[in-house]
């Protein structure tokens, strides 16, 4: 499968790109397709399709830099009342562009974004069978990609 991804020639410098943030790590840059003002996109600089492929570490960074920017887009010209993070892995979660991606969403009262699913209430036995079955995948060890 190709691996390339417009992600990678931004990292490379070879695609413009408006950056809010920089480090050895990830990029943080504006959205060309923003669901609101001020949307951002965090990236690792290293080629990751998915969450299973993605360094913990660097993952973890994308998440805590995803967390500053937050704070900055609020006090920011933006200026929202909160903040959405959102990653998508895989088709079936909505993922489009294969580098993994952390949306930084700001949020206004009527801005027309959001979540539009259906929560359920299953039973506590269901909700226990399923966490036993995670837990089990866990106590195995590390989750790798094939």
């Amino acid at each position: 499968m190709n691996p390339y991804t417009i992600f990678a020639d931004i990292v490379a410098g070879r695609a413009p790109s408006s950056k809010v943030y920089e480090d050895d790590d990830v990029l943080a840059f504006m959205d060309i397709r923003p669901f609101t003002p001020g949307h951002l996109l965090v990236i690792p600089k290293v080629a990751a399709r998915s969450l299973a492929e993605l360094d913990p570490e660097v993952g973890g960074k994308l998440f805590r830099v995803g967390q500053r920017l937050a704070g900055a887009l609020r006090e920011s010209e933006v200026g929202c009342d909160g903040v959405n993070l959102f990653l998508a892995d895989g088709v079936t979660a909505g993922q489009e562009v294969f580098h993994v991606h952390l949306h930084v969403i700001p949020r206004t009262p009527g801005d027309g974004f959001g979540l539009r699913g259906r929560p359920t209430s299953p039973p506590r036995a269901d909700l226990d069978y399923l966490a036993g079955s995670i837990r089990g995948v866990l106590e195995r060890g590390p989750v790798i990609a094939e």
